[in-house]
């Protein structure tokens, strides 16, 4: 077996909503591990942080096993998460903690059209939070565009966006919208980094952050 992908995202996010700080840190990890030709198996951690590092706002764990339909470009997926979340109660210093189980089954497709390169991915959500049941569809799209060259080859500089809508499948239908903006130095394929704008539209409140990310690939 060989590692396709180990990404370690640390995105430092400023927003209105911490509870003591206007600087918040996100500390993500994605990997892909290729298990032969059609089978790989995916894992990721993600912890955000109210603050620099320390004051747990969720910490997130994820993993599943996914298969190629016809290449690597077009997987089918199906997996577990495990999400523990500790909120502020409304107006106070006190948190609760909240621990929810997902099951979930998603499809990603990629494609590249000249130097501009898509992903569309497709994920529906079976959420087990406490006593509650919902189930949540997302769509994630992002387009990636190299500046000083025609790919994304060492020593690309790069424009990122992409935007993923929450659905709920309830009658309040919308979640949330996640609207992102970036630019990326690709340094060869074992690292690249991205600085960016986050701008996240949820049923009752707006949030928004920058992020510092890193992604290494080994």
């Amino acid at each position: 077996m060989r590692l396709m992908l180990l990404t370690i995202c640390f995105s430092f996010t400023i927003t209105a909503y911490t509870q003591d700080s206007d600087v918040g840190n996100w500390l993500l990890y994605f990997g892909n591990k290729k298990i032969n030709d059609q089978w790989n198996w995916h894992h990721e951690m993600q912890y955000r942080s109210f603050n620099a590092v320390g004051d747990l706002e969720q910490l997130l764990v994820r993993t599943g096993i996914g298969y190629n339909l016809s290449s690597n470009n077009n997987n089918l997926l199906l997996g577990y998460a495990y999400i523990l979340s500790e909120p502020y109660l409304l107006g106070t210093d006190d948190k609760i903690q909240i621990n929810e189980h997902r099951i979930y089954q998603q499809f990603i497709t990629r494609q590249q059209f000249g130097r501009f390169y898509f992903q569309h991915r497709y994920r529906l959500e079976e959420r087990f939070i406490e006593d509650d049941y919902r189930t949540r569809f997302r769509y994630f799209l992002s387009i990636l565009l190299p500046l000083n060259q025609n790919t994304l080859g060492d020593k690309a500089l790069y424009l990122h966006t992409y935007n993923e809508l929450f659905i709920h499948t309830t009658s309040a239908v919308f979640d949330r919208n996640r609207l992102y903006g970036a630019i990326g130095y690709n340094f060869n394929k074992h690292l690249r980094v991205e600085l960016g704008y986050m701008s996240q539209l949820q049923e009752n409140r707006h949030r928004e952050q920058f992020q510092l990310v890193t992604f290494g690939n080994f």
